[in-house]
């Protein structure tokens, strides 16, 4: 092993034992909210869609306050028009917004894949990296899935498959604080 491998271990190794708990107890929330989202996908995906509508309409209702008290010209006044007509169209129809949101999840889950494949191999041989290793490669498996049956994947893939992308980051997260927990109680 190189030195700078043996210091990425040795900072990792240290964050994990140093947040054992916390990452034990987060990594159990997103297991158990990931098998509530693939228990019932459409679910899952309609109020991911209805609460991103909501956030965009708050958002333009900001920016259009900001817009006029600072009296900041057309452009943002456009920008916080176009945010609120965005966000009353997602919570008109959250069907279509979900199969927008759809187009998004799996650009997502090929992106943050393959970066976690990266950083699995960054941190290899630190003890749980295969775990890290092996959610990456779900991930991007799942976004080249649901990539390649667009569009009829949008009424389930959204739920499901964010169900399924926070189980496995939720056992990650838990392997990882097992290990952690394993080596303190040896010591």
């Amino acid at each position: 092993m190189t030195q700078e491998i043996q210091e990425i271990e040795t900072i990792f190794a240290q964050e994990i034992k140093n947040n054992t708990k916390f990452i034990m107890i987060l990594g159990t929330i997103l297991l158990v909210i990931g098998l509530l989202a693939m228990g019932a996908p459409l679910v899952a995906g309609l109020s991911l869609a209805l609460m991103i509508g909501v956030i965009l309409l708050l958002a333009g209702i900001g920016q259009l306050v900001f817009a006029i008290k600072t009296d900041k010209g057309l452009f943002n006044i456009s920008i916080a028009l176009l945010t609120l007509i965005v966000g009353l169209y997602m919570l008109a129809n959250p069907g279509a917004a979900l199969g927008s949101l759809t187009i998004f999840l799996a650009l997502y889950l090929l992106i943050s894949g393959i970066f976690e494949i990266m950083m699995s191999l960054q941190i290899r041989p630190v003890k749980g990296w295969g775990w890290a290793l092996f959610s990456g490669i779900i991930s991007t498996m799942l976004g080249a899935m649901i990539w390649g049956q667009y569009p009829v994947s949008g009424a389930w893939a959204v739920g499901l498959l964010i169900g399924i992308r926070l189980f496995f980051s939720g056992w990650t997260l838990l392997m990882f604080g097992m290990a952690a927990k394993a080596v303190q109680n040896n010591q």
